[in-house]
């Protein structure tokens, strides 16, 4: 089968590209490095296609789809700060880019696009587990924009027969995640501090809580609802379903790395949510997924690997 990356070279895309490749799949990737490392991609590049490119540019998007029976499109500008900061590139990335995707994969008649969606969609709805049946209520514009992809995804599917799903990634951790953006994930940016002998910043009192999964997990997830038949049209959420609180966090990378911290607390930041945590049944039941690897075995091996690349 061959499949297109969007995003391919970024943190969870390289994940999935990966992954497709050692199971005998051809990989066509799209990425304009914005967040993207060629390095991602070392170890498999001879067995892939690449394209420096961005899926602002509808034309190359519609000939990449050509002859593609699967889109996964991870591409995207991650952030809730930055979309704070600069919400007319992230909705221009974000919005439009996601339109583009869905116009060539109906033009070109790919079977199913996988789209890597947010549990920011959730906003500060304080019930928790958050479910999929729960009205998005978004407070960034980081999550309008993912619920707004969400939403054409759905249109797409009912319109024009282009099957679509929607993975809503809580917080992602593992490998290849990039440290040196202020805007990376909490887990990145402590495990670099912690192994450079800093002290990691909390951004509030620490005792907002987290639903983290590794990426292994969500690569699992994205193969299901790349296959199967009952996932098209729906939305899923994506994690362990287990809250972690971010001093919790610190602690348990503490003992990993066996040594005592005590961190720099800071004013929260805009746009973040305080507390998320996931109800995974409808993943569970309708594709079959089940997250293998918890927050922290996950912790263990993010930090051996960080060890050997250092």
């Amino acid at each position: 089968m061959r499949v297109l990356v969007t995003g391919g070279a970024g943190f969870i895309g390289s994940h999935i590209a990966e992954r497709l490749v050692r199971d005998g799949h051809q990989v066509r990737i799209v990425d304009n490095f914005f967040s993207g490392h060629r390095e991602n991609l070392a170890g498999f590049a001879d067995r892939i296609e690449l394209v420096e490119g961005d899926i602002r540019d509808l034309a190359l998007l519609t000939r990449l789809c050509e002859g593609c029976e699967l889109v996964y499109h991870e591409a995207a500008v991650v952030s809730v700060p930055y979309s704070v900061e600069h919400p007319q590139e992230t909705h221009d990335v974000n919005i439009q880019g996601t339109l583009n995707v869905l116009l060539a994969a109906r033009a070109r008649k790919v079977r199913r696009v996988v789209f890597a969606c947010s549990a920011a969609v959730y906003g500060e709805d304080p019930e928790l587990p958050k479910r999929e049946t729960m009205a998005p209520a978004p407070i960034a514009p980081y999550a309008v924009e993912k619920i707004t992809g969400e939403y054409y995804l759905g249109v797409f599917h009912k319109l024009y027969g282009v099957e679509t799903v929607s993975l809503r990634y809580f917080n992602v951790f593992g490998p290849r995640q990039d440290p040196r953006s202020p805007y990376s994930g909490v887990i990145s940016i402590f495990v670099d501090r912690l192994l450079a002998g800093q002290v990691p910043t909390i951004f509030g009192d620490g005792q907002q809580c987290r639903d983290f999964v590794f990426v292994e997990n969500v690569v699992d997830a994205n193969l299901l609802a790349g296959t199967v038949p009952a996932a098209a049209g729906r939305a899923y959420n994506v994690a362990c379903g287990e809250r972690t609180t971010l001093n919790q966090l610190l602690a348990i990378l503490a003992k990993l790395c066996g040594r005592e911290v005590k961190p720099v607390y800071a004013p929260p930041r805009a746009g973040d949510i305080r507390d998320s945590l996931a109800a995974i049944d409808r993943a569970r039941s309708e594709l079959g997924y089940a997250p293998k690897v918890g927050v922290e075995e996950g912790l263990r091996r993010l930090l051996e690997h960080e060890r050997r690349a250092r």
